[in-house]
This record gives C-alpha cells, structure tokens and sequence, in this order.
C-alpha cells in the first residue's frame, strides 16, 4: 500500500463514499504497521461536487483542462513582461476555454456552476491548482484571487510604439474614468459572496450525512443493546435451570446413598440368614 495508489483510488471513487473509504484505507495502513501512511491517508479531504467533477475532467483525459494549465503558464509569462495586447488576448481566450468546458459538462446546480467556474479559472491561475486538477486530486473551491492579475489585462497599454501623453492641457476638462478597482473588488467580493454560500451548503449536506450516519450507529447501537439484554437473560435463565439441576442430581445422590446402605444392610441380613440356615442342616 502506497499513498499515491491510495489517494488516486480515493479521489476516483463516488464522493458520498469517500469518508468511509477513508477511513477503511487508513485503518489497514494502521494494521500493517505504517502510522505515518495512516496519518496522511487520514488528513486527505473529501472532495466538494464541483471539485469531483474537475476531478473527472483529469480522468477523462480532458484536452479542454491541460490546455488550461498551459494556458495559465503563458498568461503568467505575458502579464511579466506587460505584453498588453498578448495578456488581453489570453485572457479572452482561457474565458472562451472555461465556457467551452463548462458547456460541455451536465446540467449542474448555479451554485455548482459558479464553483467550478471558480476551480477552472484558479487552473489558470496557480501552478499548484493546476497540478492537483490535473492529478484529479482537487479537494475544494480553489480561493485563489485569479483577478490579481486576469485583470491587469484591461489596464496594460497597447504597444503602440508611442511616448504616452504626461501633459495634458490644462483647459480641458478632464473626462471621467471608471474605477477600475472598485469594480474588481466588488467582483471579488462578490465570488467571494458565492464561495462563502457554496462552503456553507458544503457544511450543511456534510452536518446532514453526519446526522445519517449517527442516526444509523444509534440505531445498531440500540439493537446491539436488546441483543446483549436478551443473551443477559438467557444466561441467568441458564444458571437458575443449572442450580435447580445441581440441586435435583444432590438429592438423588443422597436417596442413592441411602438406599444403597438399606440394600447393603438386607443384602448382610439375607446372607447371615442363608449361612445360619446351613450351619442347622
């Protein structure tokens, strides 16, 4: 049993059975005497439903999802060197790469949608959440803040070959510009909005499968107990009839005891009969 073996088999099984899996994996690893496999088999987390299903991207062999961490990696070369023009044509790019994976996939939940939005993008985003898409290991809602730099896009100059204007004339009005800023944080806030409801349906079908599952040790627990209470009585039930069969098999030795001495007894008397009968002939 290795950790990877383990882990790949956890992560491409049924989410509803990843807990109790777990468990079972980390139990044997504990049996066959390696604690420290057991421990990080252990501290694996179960997979939400948009991250299974980025999870399955990666066991399809999905094209659509290594084009995206590619992608990822020239998006973060470009935003390096302030390629504008480059920077604002990958980025329309990984959108029209996200919606094209997002439409191939079922029918899913708004919730789940966004969720895997989140993920898709944050493939994009970060090497480290792209490996663990890739590997079909993704556990969660990626929280990485994609706009940092996604966003950049929209703001770097053209190259234009041109000096940029410092001065402006001073009699002109100056013409209003949209708060960029504002508008991305108010983006984020409102991903973030969308996360924090999805953690919270996460947690609240997790509390619910816990309820089950104790709801069902309660009730095995309660049958465990009638059975032990039934075998409890069968055994005093047992003792008595064994106490009143020790006390039967007493007496009866005793009426033995007794009636062998009287046979004895009359066995002596006929015998000294029979010998005195002799001696008068």
């Amino acid at each position: 049993m290795d950790f990877d073996t383990v882990a790949g088999e956890l992560y491409g099984g049924d989410p509803a059975e990843f807990v109790s899996a777990r468990n079972a994996a980390a139990k044997a690893a504990k049996a066959e005497g390696d604690a420290e496999l057991a421990k990080r088999i252990q501290q694996l987390r179960k997979p939400t439903t948009a991250a299974a299903i980025v999870n399955g991207l990666a066991r399809d062999d999905s094209d659509e999802l290594r084009e995206l961490a590619e992608l990822g990696a020239e998006l973060r070369d470009a935003h390096t060197r302030l390629a504008g023009d480059e920077l604002r044509a990958l980025t329309r790019r990984r959108g029209e790469l996200v919606r094209r994976i997002l439409h191939e996939l079922p029918s899913m939940s708004d919730t789940v949608t966004r969720e895997v939005e989140a993920s898709l993008e944050a493939v994009a985003a970060d090497p480290d959440t792209a490996a663990l898409a890739l590997a079909g290991r993704l556990t969660s809602v990626a929280h990485q803040d994609t706009d940092q730099w996604f966003s950049l896009a929209a703001s770097v100059p053209p190259a234009t070959g041109k000096r940029p204007q410092k001065l402006v004339d001073k009699a002109e009005p100056a013409k209003p510009k949209r708060d960029h800023r504002r508008e991305e944080r108010e983006e984020r806030e409102a991903e973030e909005r969308a996360r924090a409801r999805a953690e919270r349906e996460r947690l609240r079908k997790e509390a619910a499968e816990r309820d089950k599952e104790r709801a069902v040790a309660e009730r095995d627990l309660v049958r465990t107990e009638r059975a032990a209470e039934q075998a409890t009585a069968r055994v005093d039930d047992l003792r008595e009839r064994l106490a009143e069969a020790e006390e039967r098999a007493a007496r009866a030795t005793a009426e033995f005891e007794t009636a062998k001495a009287a046979f004895d007894e009359a066995d002596a008397a006929a015998t000294a009969a029979r010998e005195a009968a002799d001696a008068a002939r």
